[in-house]
């Protein structure tokens, strides 16, 4: 299917760079067939950018919300918000029932969301009947027979709503277990460094606090936001999420330790007298809507909603974007990297606010070339 691209001007904005500790180690999967932490594309470095004919991974996915690949090949796991069922897919684009999670409560934009791959874990964010929540499952078994094992709670009681739920979960290169939790509605909760409503979260893979948290005691790592979705790092450790405005302005953000983005009192840039982080890129809330996000290589992709655009972000010129598929895959909701030097991303039309289309939803394969 023919891509659409076109500039977008943006606003000149610094980028700030945050350098994280070093990676505790390689998750690489080992030659037994264990899952590993993430599978990045070959492209390790230089802009990229979709280039290619698409073809579909899978189709008949019902409210996919979360992809995470499992080796090095077209392996993976699917979380579907609705069912809360976790779907193995294979190379072959066959899918399977991993498990269900259970005490998942849908309703609106909760139910099963983020998951990410550490060791031989599988971590999901899902909402209970209490509020929202990170498990850590033992992922038993190997490909094309994993099963969901013990689950442990490693959070729970995080603001939930039926709307504003974040959910977003992603190891960083410091091995930490990242966390976006939405407003759930009281949006000056996340000015409020006491609660966990609005904010990244920070925690280690066991759940704990660490030492080097910016606010002693607490998973806080950053706070003022309304709903991120989407968390990301490049090479040099700059940490990237995108995030929902209200009325007015879309953000692209880079997160620095403990500091404010603004939220509720800035939407979008202007808020640097006050003390808040502007965005460094924003966008009207109808053009995007970001949710998933992903640095492949040193290009930041962006999925999203409302747009109904994939975005490609310059990791060195984050004011600036391309656009690709526009209105052709309707909503996207995540990106990834999928194998050999190609970009997968995840259409959305069947949450309740598209319009499903034969086959709908997908995810969607596209070769990747270096240069923009």
């Amino acid at each position: 299917m023919a891509q659409t691209r076109r500039t977008v001007a943006a606003a000149s904005v610094a980028l700030v760079a945050l350098a994280l500790t070093a990676c505790t180690g390689d998750d690489r999967s080992d030659p037994s067939g264990a899952p590993r932490a993430s599978a990045p594309a070959d492209l390790a470095t230089g802009q990229v950018a979709p280039d290619g004919a698409t073809t579909d991974v899978v189709t008949g996915l019902e409210a996919p919300w979360s992809v995470v690949r499992t080796g090095d090949g077209a392996d993976a796991l699917v979380s579907l918000r609705d069912s809360a069922k976790v779907l193995e897919l294979s190379a072959g684009g066959d899918t399977r029932t991993v498990g269900t999670v259970p005490g998942v409560r849908h309703g609106g934009e909760g139910g099963l969301l983020g998951l990410a791959l550490h060791d031989d874990d599988l971590f999901v964010y899902s909402t209970g009947e209490d509020g929202n929540r990170i498990e850590r499952y033992d992922l038993r078994g190997s490909t094309g027979s994993y099963t969901l094992g013990d689950a442990t709670t490693l959070i729970d009681d995080l603001p939930a709503n039926t709307f504003h739920d974040g959910g977003r979960i992603a190891f960083g290169p410091d091995g930490m277990l990242y966390a976006s939790v939405g407003d759930a509605g009281a949006s000056e909760d996340a000015q409020d460094q006491d609660s966990l409503a609005g904010k990244i979260l920070r925690l280690t893979p066991d759940g704990d606090v660490p030492d080097d948290n910016p606010f002693p005691d607490s998973p806080v790592w950053s706070l003022g936001h309304r709903n991120v979705q989407g968390l990301g790092w490049s090479a040099d450790g700059t940490m990237f999420a995108s995030e929902f405005g209200q009325d007015r302005r879309d953000e692209l953000n880079v997160i620095e330790p403990g500091s404010n983005y603004g939220w509720p009192e800035v939407e979008g840039t202007g808020g640097e007298d006050q003390g808040f982080v502007d965005p460094v890129q924003q966008w009207a809330t109808d053009d995007a809507s970001p949710s998933g996000l992903a640095v492949v290589g040193d290009t930041v992709f962006i999925a999203n909603l409302q747009g109904r655009v994939l975005r490609g972000v310059p990791v060195d010129d984050p004011g600036s974007a391309e656009e690709y598929f526009a209105g052709e895959y309707g909503r996207i909701r995540t990106v990834l990297a999928g194998p050999d030097d190609t970009l997968w991303f995840v259409t959305n039309n069947t949450d309740g606010r598209g319009d499903p289309g034969a086959g709908d939803d997908r995810i969607v394969q596209v070769p990747l070339t270096t240069g923009s």
